[in-house]
């Protein structure tokens, strides 16, 4: 992929969620909703603070995340629907 996010930026693929439930019921498309959570395809180098230098971000390429449910600006790069959302819109990191 040539596609490097620029500043405190990140790119996430959403994780799929399951089609079933856990007692079994198997959920239609029309009922999902889109999922919380994702994992970092690519970061920015991070945010310029007041004095000008770069803070490198908390999150890297792989990291397993959480967002809120209306985040982000949906892109669609190489054939893949995929997020680009700044750092602060990142909920936490799931480990």
């Amino acid at each position: 992929m040539a596609f490097r996010p620029l500043g405190d930026r990140v790119l996430i693929k959403r994780v799929e969620e399951e089609e079933k439930t856990k007692g079994g019921i198997i959920i239609p498309d029309t009922a999902k909703e889109k999922p919380q959570e994702g994992e970092v395809v690519a970061v920015g180098p991070g945010a310029r603070d007041d004095n000008g230098k770069i803070q490198p971000l908390d999150v890297k390429k792989g990291d397993k995340i959480l967002f809120g449910k209306w985040s982000g600006t949906e892109v669609k790069i190489d054939g893949q629907d995929l997020l680009i959302m700044k750092e602060s819109d990142v909920l936490g990191v799931v480990e």
